[in-house]
């Protein structure tokens, strides 16, 4: 075992005596010595009930013959964070998350991993962590909050808080309904309700093998939620035994079954950058051309909040991911059969899956033929850029529009506050991407304003920042090249017409390219905005959100 290292032998004599006085018996010492890495925080609604969770993961290593410890990662709130300087650590927390869990395990010689996580960035940072370090791991995502309600009207945190404060300034709610909304809208400990980014990587985890069934949707505050904590702690010490790594399980064909899902079940955008950190993390050539190519064959057939009515709690009732896998793997549409950290493989998974086909839709009945989520090229993103089709109403699949631009998520706000938006108009908000942000912003509070203000199907929003995966509307993320590397989104004026075509996957600016080269000379050179700090570090060696936005 890897931990023999800090326990084994008459040199080890301090070590054991440090590991006696953290309360390991002698009887343990020659236990698989097992690591809970927690991001429990009493800030982050989805992480407040992992207290109970980091029992059961507990009970269950202890259960299996292993020793537990239990440690702590950062875990930031984007719902919290978002709209203010806050949310340019939300992204970089990926990064600084995968690191800690790096450090521990390897200072300490762990010989397995039970990765405890639930919302937005913490999830791709643990599972980069577990592939970079590749000892046996298993993530436990703690699972998505219940429904809201309120007047009988279903609610979720985007539908039920973002988009009601565009109503409330739109007029057509007063402040007491407003006020009812906010309190009702969250009820539950959870990740946020919709197939949000907490919800996608939730569902992408075990996808990819990496999580026990039904791991993603089953309810944060639900008795099986608990079980399914319990069995990956009795689980971890039989792969820690039988040496499972990730590497057996996360290859190529895993990442691309989980870029079919994703595309199947139009999860958030941020899927793309930490599908493509992964595959850097593990070393695996899969590129945006994989999305691109996938983009093209694969249907939507599962819409949920934002995008629709239906949130996670329908889903799982549906049968959840190993329904949506068997629906996929019965229309022949690429999945792999692969390992899994359970000893089933993806097809014996989803083989007697439940299905309730009103919801998720048999392939040859899709919702659309058109996939979740898109990339578009042209000359506004040579580099690509990324949109949630599902999100888009289909009347507004080709968008002609004028920019109005904004080198900040803030001047773009004031101008929807003032009513300076009108239909029509797109949206220019850079200088937020990875480097210029820094940190790589999303721009939820612009989209769900727009959106509350009746303006989501008559005005575009065009960022080098991202969406959160509760984004609706005509919004295009991601940009590439970024304003800060002089992308041609730097360039662009007030006035200047850009036309999007999603059935093409294009988007272009309507200038000439002798106008752009004018442009260009008179361009001044980015300054990084942050001179100390994590973020300066961040902006001086993040890439862009085209290689996944790795440091």
């Amino acid at each position: 075992m890897r931990s023999d290292n800090i326990k084994t032998g008459i040199a080890r004599t301090p070590h054991r005596g440090l590991l006696m006085a953290t309360g390991v018996s002698k009887k343990n010492m020659k236990a698989p010595f097992i690591g809970i890495a927690s991001s429990f925080s009493d800030l982050v609604p989805g992480h407040i009930g992992m207290r109970d969770l980091e029992r059961q993961i507990e009970k269950g290593i202890h259960s299996g013959g292993g020793q537990a410890f239990i440690f702590g990662v950062p875990a930031v709130c984007d719902g919290i964070s978002m709209g203010h300087c806050g949310m340019r650590y939300s992204l970089p927390s990926r990064d600084l998350i995968a690191d800690c869990i790096e450090t521990v395990a390897e200072a300490h010689q762990l010989d397995g991993l039970v990765l405890l996580s639930n919302c937005d960035k913490i999830t791709p940072g643990m599972l980069i962590a577990a592939l970079r370090l590749n000892i046996p791991t298993i993530i436990v995502t703690a699972g998505p909050m219940l429904d809201g309600e309120s007047r009988c009207e279903k609610l979720s945190m985007i539908k039920g808080s973002f988009e009601a404060v565009g109503k409330f300034r739109n007029g057509e709610i007063d402040e007491e309904r407003l006020l009812e909304l906010e309190e009702e809208s969250c009820p539950t400990a959870g990740s946020c309700q919709g197939m949000y980014t907490a919800n996608t990587m939730a569902c992408l985890a075990e996808v990819m093998g990496m999580s026990l069934p039904l791991c993603a949707t089953s309810a944060a505050v639900s008795s099986k939620k608990r079980r399914i904590a319990f069995d990956s702690g009795m689980q971890i010490v039989e792969l820690v035994k039988n040496q499972v790594c990730p590497s057996d399980i996360v290859d190529k064909e895993t990442l691309r079954n989980a870029i079919i899902c994703d595309l199947a079940m139009g999860g958030s955008t941020n899927s793309f950058l930490h599908i493509l950190a992964l595959a850097n993390a593990a070393e695996i050539d899969v590129t945006l051309d994989d999305f691109e190519e996938l983009s093209y064959k694969i249907h939507q057939i599962l819409k949920l909040d934002p995008a629709a009515e239906p949130t996670m709690t329908d889903f799982h009732k549906a049968g959840g991911v190993p329904a949506l896998l068997s629906t996929l793997i019965k229309a022949n549409v690429g999945i792999k059969n692969k390992q899994t950290v359970c000893g089933l493989s993806t097809f014996e998974i989803s083989k007697n899956a439940y299905i309730n086909e009103a919801l998720i839709h048999p392939y040859d009945e899709p919702l659309t033929t058109k996939p979740g989520l898109g990339i578009l090229y042209g000359n506004l993103a040579e580099d690509g850029c990324v949109t949630k089709i599902s999100g888009i109403d289909e009347s507004c699949y080709e968008f002609e529009g004028v920019a109005k631009t904004f080198d900040s998520e803030e001047e773009a706000m004031r101008a929807l506050e003032n009513d300076e938006i009108v239909a029509g108009d797109i949206l220019i908000i850079r200088y937020e991407g990875p480097k210029g942000g820094p940190g790589m912003r999303e721009m939820l509070a612009p989209t769900s304003l727009l959106v509350g203000k009746g303006l989501g199907t008559t005005c575009a929003l065009i960022t080098d920042g991202r969406f959160s995966g509760g984004t609706r509307g005509i919004c295009i993320g991601h940009v590439c090249p970024e304003a800060a590397n002089g992308g041609t989104i730097a360039l662009v004026e007030n006035g200047d017409k850009i036309r999007i075509d999603i059935n093409n996957r294009t988007i272009d600016l309507l200038v000439s390219k002798e106008e752009l080269s004018l442009r260009r000379e008179k361009l001044p050179v980015f300054e990084l905005k942050c001179k100390s700090g994590y973020l300066s570090k961040y902006a001086k060696n993040v890439q862009d959100a085209s290689h996944g936005a790795i440091v």
